[in-house]
């Protein structure tokens, strides 16, 4: 990143640019001799009382001393993307938030308060995109209160990393004492090559509601409750993927035969998938332990791809949680490239 005019390093930015994406040079305490910098970018949240604080796209807040200054200037934003399907981050918000319906909503301007029992943060956050209507502070806490009623922690998805995401809103959450507890990222890829998957689909059985084996498989399902079929099953057009389990399998890559567990066995695999307009939304990718390396993911997710593209999507996206490495690599291998970060603040 050049910041030099005639060879001379320069700050060129100031207070006013809070809001815009920029790229900052700053000298480090090294206890040596000479010089040393590091180099910041991501959205200038706040500049206040000598202090700097700038939103990476990770959402991490970096916080800078003003007399630490070397450089600094506005950037544009990321540049486009040059695979996978063109999209914005208000089209993939909506898509998302359709794909994880609450049981229970409330509109608070153009926020959105959503409950669903406690079952899974993505129902039971927040949703704000949008003006509140109210000063940030005191929507955060009509949402405190919302939630209380209600017997649920209050949280707030945000997201950053794109054109359009919500870093200054994410530096207004922590400066009211929210604490960012979960972050993940939203990517996206084309949906035919997912279809394309070398995969022996036939083993894999679509339904359009979870049963009692697919729900044993799945790992979020603790608490049983009305809510959390109607939370899996809210969408424009949902499809589960099972793949059934077998007794007397030994966990080796040998032979896959094996006999019928029945029909309540927890399944070898399952999957869920929201198709929405031109969007596949994969999720609830899950292999049993003893069943991994198999591709039966691989074989999961083509098989919904497919189901998808016969219903005219086109695109495809997901999310991951980024320390979750052996997902990250099995989408990178099928084409998914990250689009923007989100988060979920949680009420101190």
């Amino acid at each position: 990143m050049e910041f030099t005019i005639g060879g001379r390093l320069e700050v060129r930015i100031t207070p006013a640019d809070v809001g815009k994406r920029v790229s900052v040079r700053r000298r480090t305490d090294s206890g040596g001799t000479g010089a040393e910098f590091t180099d910041v970018v991501g959205v200038l949240t706040s500049w206040n009382n000598g202090v700097l604080s700038i939103t990476r796209k990770s959402g991490e807040s970096v916080h800078i001393a003003e007399s630490s200054l070397a450089a600094g200037k506005v950037v544009p934003s990321a540049p486009a993307r040059r695979r996978g399907p063109a999209a914005s981050f208000g089209e993939l918000a909506a898509v998302t938030a359709r794909a994880w319906q609450p049981v229970e909503s409330e509109a608070l301007g153009d926020w959105r308060l959503r409950a669903a029992g406690g079952f899974t943060r993505r129902a039971n956050s927040a949703l704000p995109l949008g003006d509140p209507g109210l000063p940030v502070g005191e929507a955060l806490g009509r949402v405190r209160d919302w939630y209380e009623e209600r017997g649920l922690p209050a949280y707030v998805q945000t997201a950053t990393g794109a054109e359009g995401t919500q870093e200054l809103l994410c530096a207004e959450l922590e400066r009211h004492g929210w604490r960012r507890e979960v972050s993940a990222e939203v990517r996206i890829a084309a949906l035919a090559p997912v279809g394309d998957l070398e995969a022996d689909v036939r083993a894999v059985r679509l339904t359009r509601e979870p049963d009692a084996a697919w729900l044993a498989r799945y790992q979020r399902f603790s608490a049983p409750g009305p809510h959390v079929p109607r939370v899996l099953g809210s969408g424009p057009s949902v499809w589960f993927a099972t793949v059934p389990g077998a007794t007397g399998d030994t966990g080796d890559t040998g032979d896959r035969e094996g006999r019928d567990a029945g029909p309540d066995a927890p399944p070898a695999a399952i999957g869920r998938c929201v198709v929405d307009g031109r969007w596949a939304g994969f999720m609830a990718v899950e292999v049993a332990p003893e069943q991994r390396r198999r591709g039966l993911a691989t074989t999961v997710m083509a098989a919904l791809a497919r189901r998808a593209l016969d219903e005219g999507a086109s695109a495809a996206w997901l999310q991951v949680e980024e320390d979750n490495e052996g997902a990250r690599a099995l989408y990178d291998g099928m084409g998914f490239a990250a689009h923007h970060r989100y988060h979920h603040y949680r009420s101190a």
